[in-house]
C-alpha cells in the first residue's frame, strides 16, 4: 500500500453509489511482472469466485462483470488487484484502488463494495491473510525498525505498490505452480511481505496491531467481541470495561480505526449476517431480523433499505435472480474478492 498514495475518499451513500472512476494502471504491459501474476490468477480462477488456493492462507479472485454493491467482513490482510479496480465503502467514507495500489486491513471491517470489470478485461485480485503473532515474531527477530506514528489510524488504507512488495507478491503466487517448493519458500515470502509493509507507510499500524497493550490492539479485542455477540443488546459501559477502557476512549479510538460507532458496526454485522441467513438458509425477513437481534420488524427492514438500497424481499429477490443468471453466463458477483 514507499511514498503513500491512496485513492480518492469521500462520503458516499451505500444506496446510491457513485460511479465508479477509472483508475489509472488498469491493465499491465506484456511481459512485466503485473502480466505474470495476472497469467497465473486467470489460470487458477478460470470462472468467476473466490478461490481459496494450496498455499495457506492466500485466496485468488475473478469477476467478469461490475456488479452492484456487495458486503463482506475485510479481514486483516493484503489485497494486490492485478487487473481492474475496486471500491470499497467503509462507513462513510469509499476507497477506490487499481493495479497500481494495495489495500492493508489490519482489522475486521464490515464493508460494501464493488467491483469495475468486463468479460474482455476481468477483474483479477488476490488477498493473503495477515497473522498479528507473525508480525510479533518477526519484529523480535530484526529488533528495531524506525519508529514513526500511523499517518491515520483507521484500520484499511490504500498505497502505492512497490517494486520490492509486487515482486514478492509474484514469487508468492508462484508457488501455486510449484506447490512442491510451499513448505520451504512460503515462511520466506511470507517473511519478506511483512517486511516490506513494517518499513512502509503503514508499519507503525502493523506494530500497534501486534501490541498487546495498544490502543488498535484493545479495539481488535472489542471487534472480536461485537463479532461473537452481534445478536446482543450492546451497552457501551460493558464493552469499555471488557477491554479496559474508558467509554469516551473506547467511542473515540473504535470509530478512528473502524470508522464507525460501536452500534453502527454492530447493526453492520446484524444486517450483512440476516441478509446471509435469507439467501442461505432462505429465512423470511422477520426470522432473519429476529435472529440477528431486532425485535421490530419494521425497524429491520428500515434499517435494511438504507444500507443495501432496497428492502429485504426486493434485494434478496434480485440477488437470487442474479444467481440464476450467473448460471446462465451472466454474472453479478456476490461474494469478496
Amino acid at each position: 500500500m514507499a511514498t503513500q498514495s491512496r485513492g480518492p475518499i469521500y462520503a458516499a451513500s451505500p444506496q446510491r453509489p457513485k460511479p465508479l472512476e477509472r483508475p489509472p494502471n488498469m491493465t499491465a504491459t506484456p511481459g512485466t511482472s503485473r502480466q505474470e501474476m495476472i497469467d497465473i490468477i486467470a489460470r487458477i480462477a478460470e470462472e468467476n469466485g473466490d478461490f481459496p488456493t494450496v498455499v495457506p492462507g492466500l485466496s485468488v479472485h475473478r469477476h467478469s462483470n461490475a456488479a452492484k454493491l456487495n458486503c463482506a467482513v475485510s479481514k486483516p490482510g493484503l489485497a494486490i488487484i492485478v487487473q481492474g479496480a475496486k471500491r470499497v465503502v467503509l462507513g462513510e467514507e469509499t476507497l477506490l484502488y487499481g493495479a497500481s495500489d494495495y489495500l492493508l486491513t489490519s482489522i475486521d471491517l464490515p464493508t460494501l463494495w464493488q467491483v469495475q470489470a468486463s468479460p474482455e478485461q476481468p477483474y483479477l485480485s488476490m488477498n493473503f491473510q495477515i497473522d498479528a503473532g507473525r508480525i510479533a515474531t518477526l519484529i523480535d527477530r530484526i529488533g528495531d525498525l524506525p519508529m514513526t506514528s500511523p499517518d491515520s489510524p483507521r484500520g484499511m488504507t490504500v498505497s502505492k505498490l512497490t517494486p520490492d512488495l509486487e515482486d514478492a507478491a509474484l514469487r508468492l503466487l508462484r508457488l501455486l505452480e510449484r506447490p512442491e517448493e510451499i513448505a520451504v519458500l512460503l515462511p520466506l515470502i511470507e517473511q519478506e511481505l511483512l517486511y516490506r509493509l513494517l518499513i512502509g507507510p503503514h508499519g507503525a499500524k502493523l506494530r500497534q496491531m501486534a501490541t498487546a497493550e495498544s490502543q488498535p490492539h484493545q479495539i481488535g479485542r472489542a471487534v472480536a467481541w461485537l463479532k461473537e455477540h452481534y445478536a446482543r443488546p450492546l451497552r457501551i459501559e460493558d464493552l469499555a470495561s471488557r477491554v479496559s477502557m474508558s467509554v469516551s476512549s473506547l467511542h473515540h479510538h473504535f470509530k478512528a480505526i473502524t470508522a464507525m460507532s460501536p452500534l453502527q458496526y454492530q447493526k453492520q454485522l446484524r444486517l450483512q449476517e440476516a441478509r446471509r441467513l435469507m439467501l442461505e438458509e432462505r429465512l423470511d425477513a422477520g426470522d432473519a431480523g429476529h435472529r440477528v437481534g431486532y425485535e421490530s420488524p419494521s425497524q429491520f427492514s428500515r434499517e435494511y433499505a438504507r444500507h443495501f438500497g432496497e428492502p429485504p424481499a426486493r434485494d434478496i429477490g434480485r440477488v437470487r435472480r442474479s444467481l440464476v443468471a450467473r448460471l446462465s453466463g451472466e454474472t453479478e458477483m456476490l461474494s469478496e474478492g
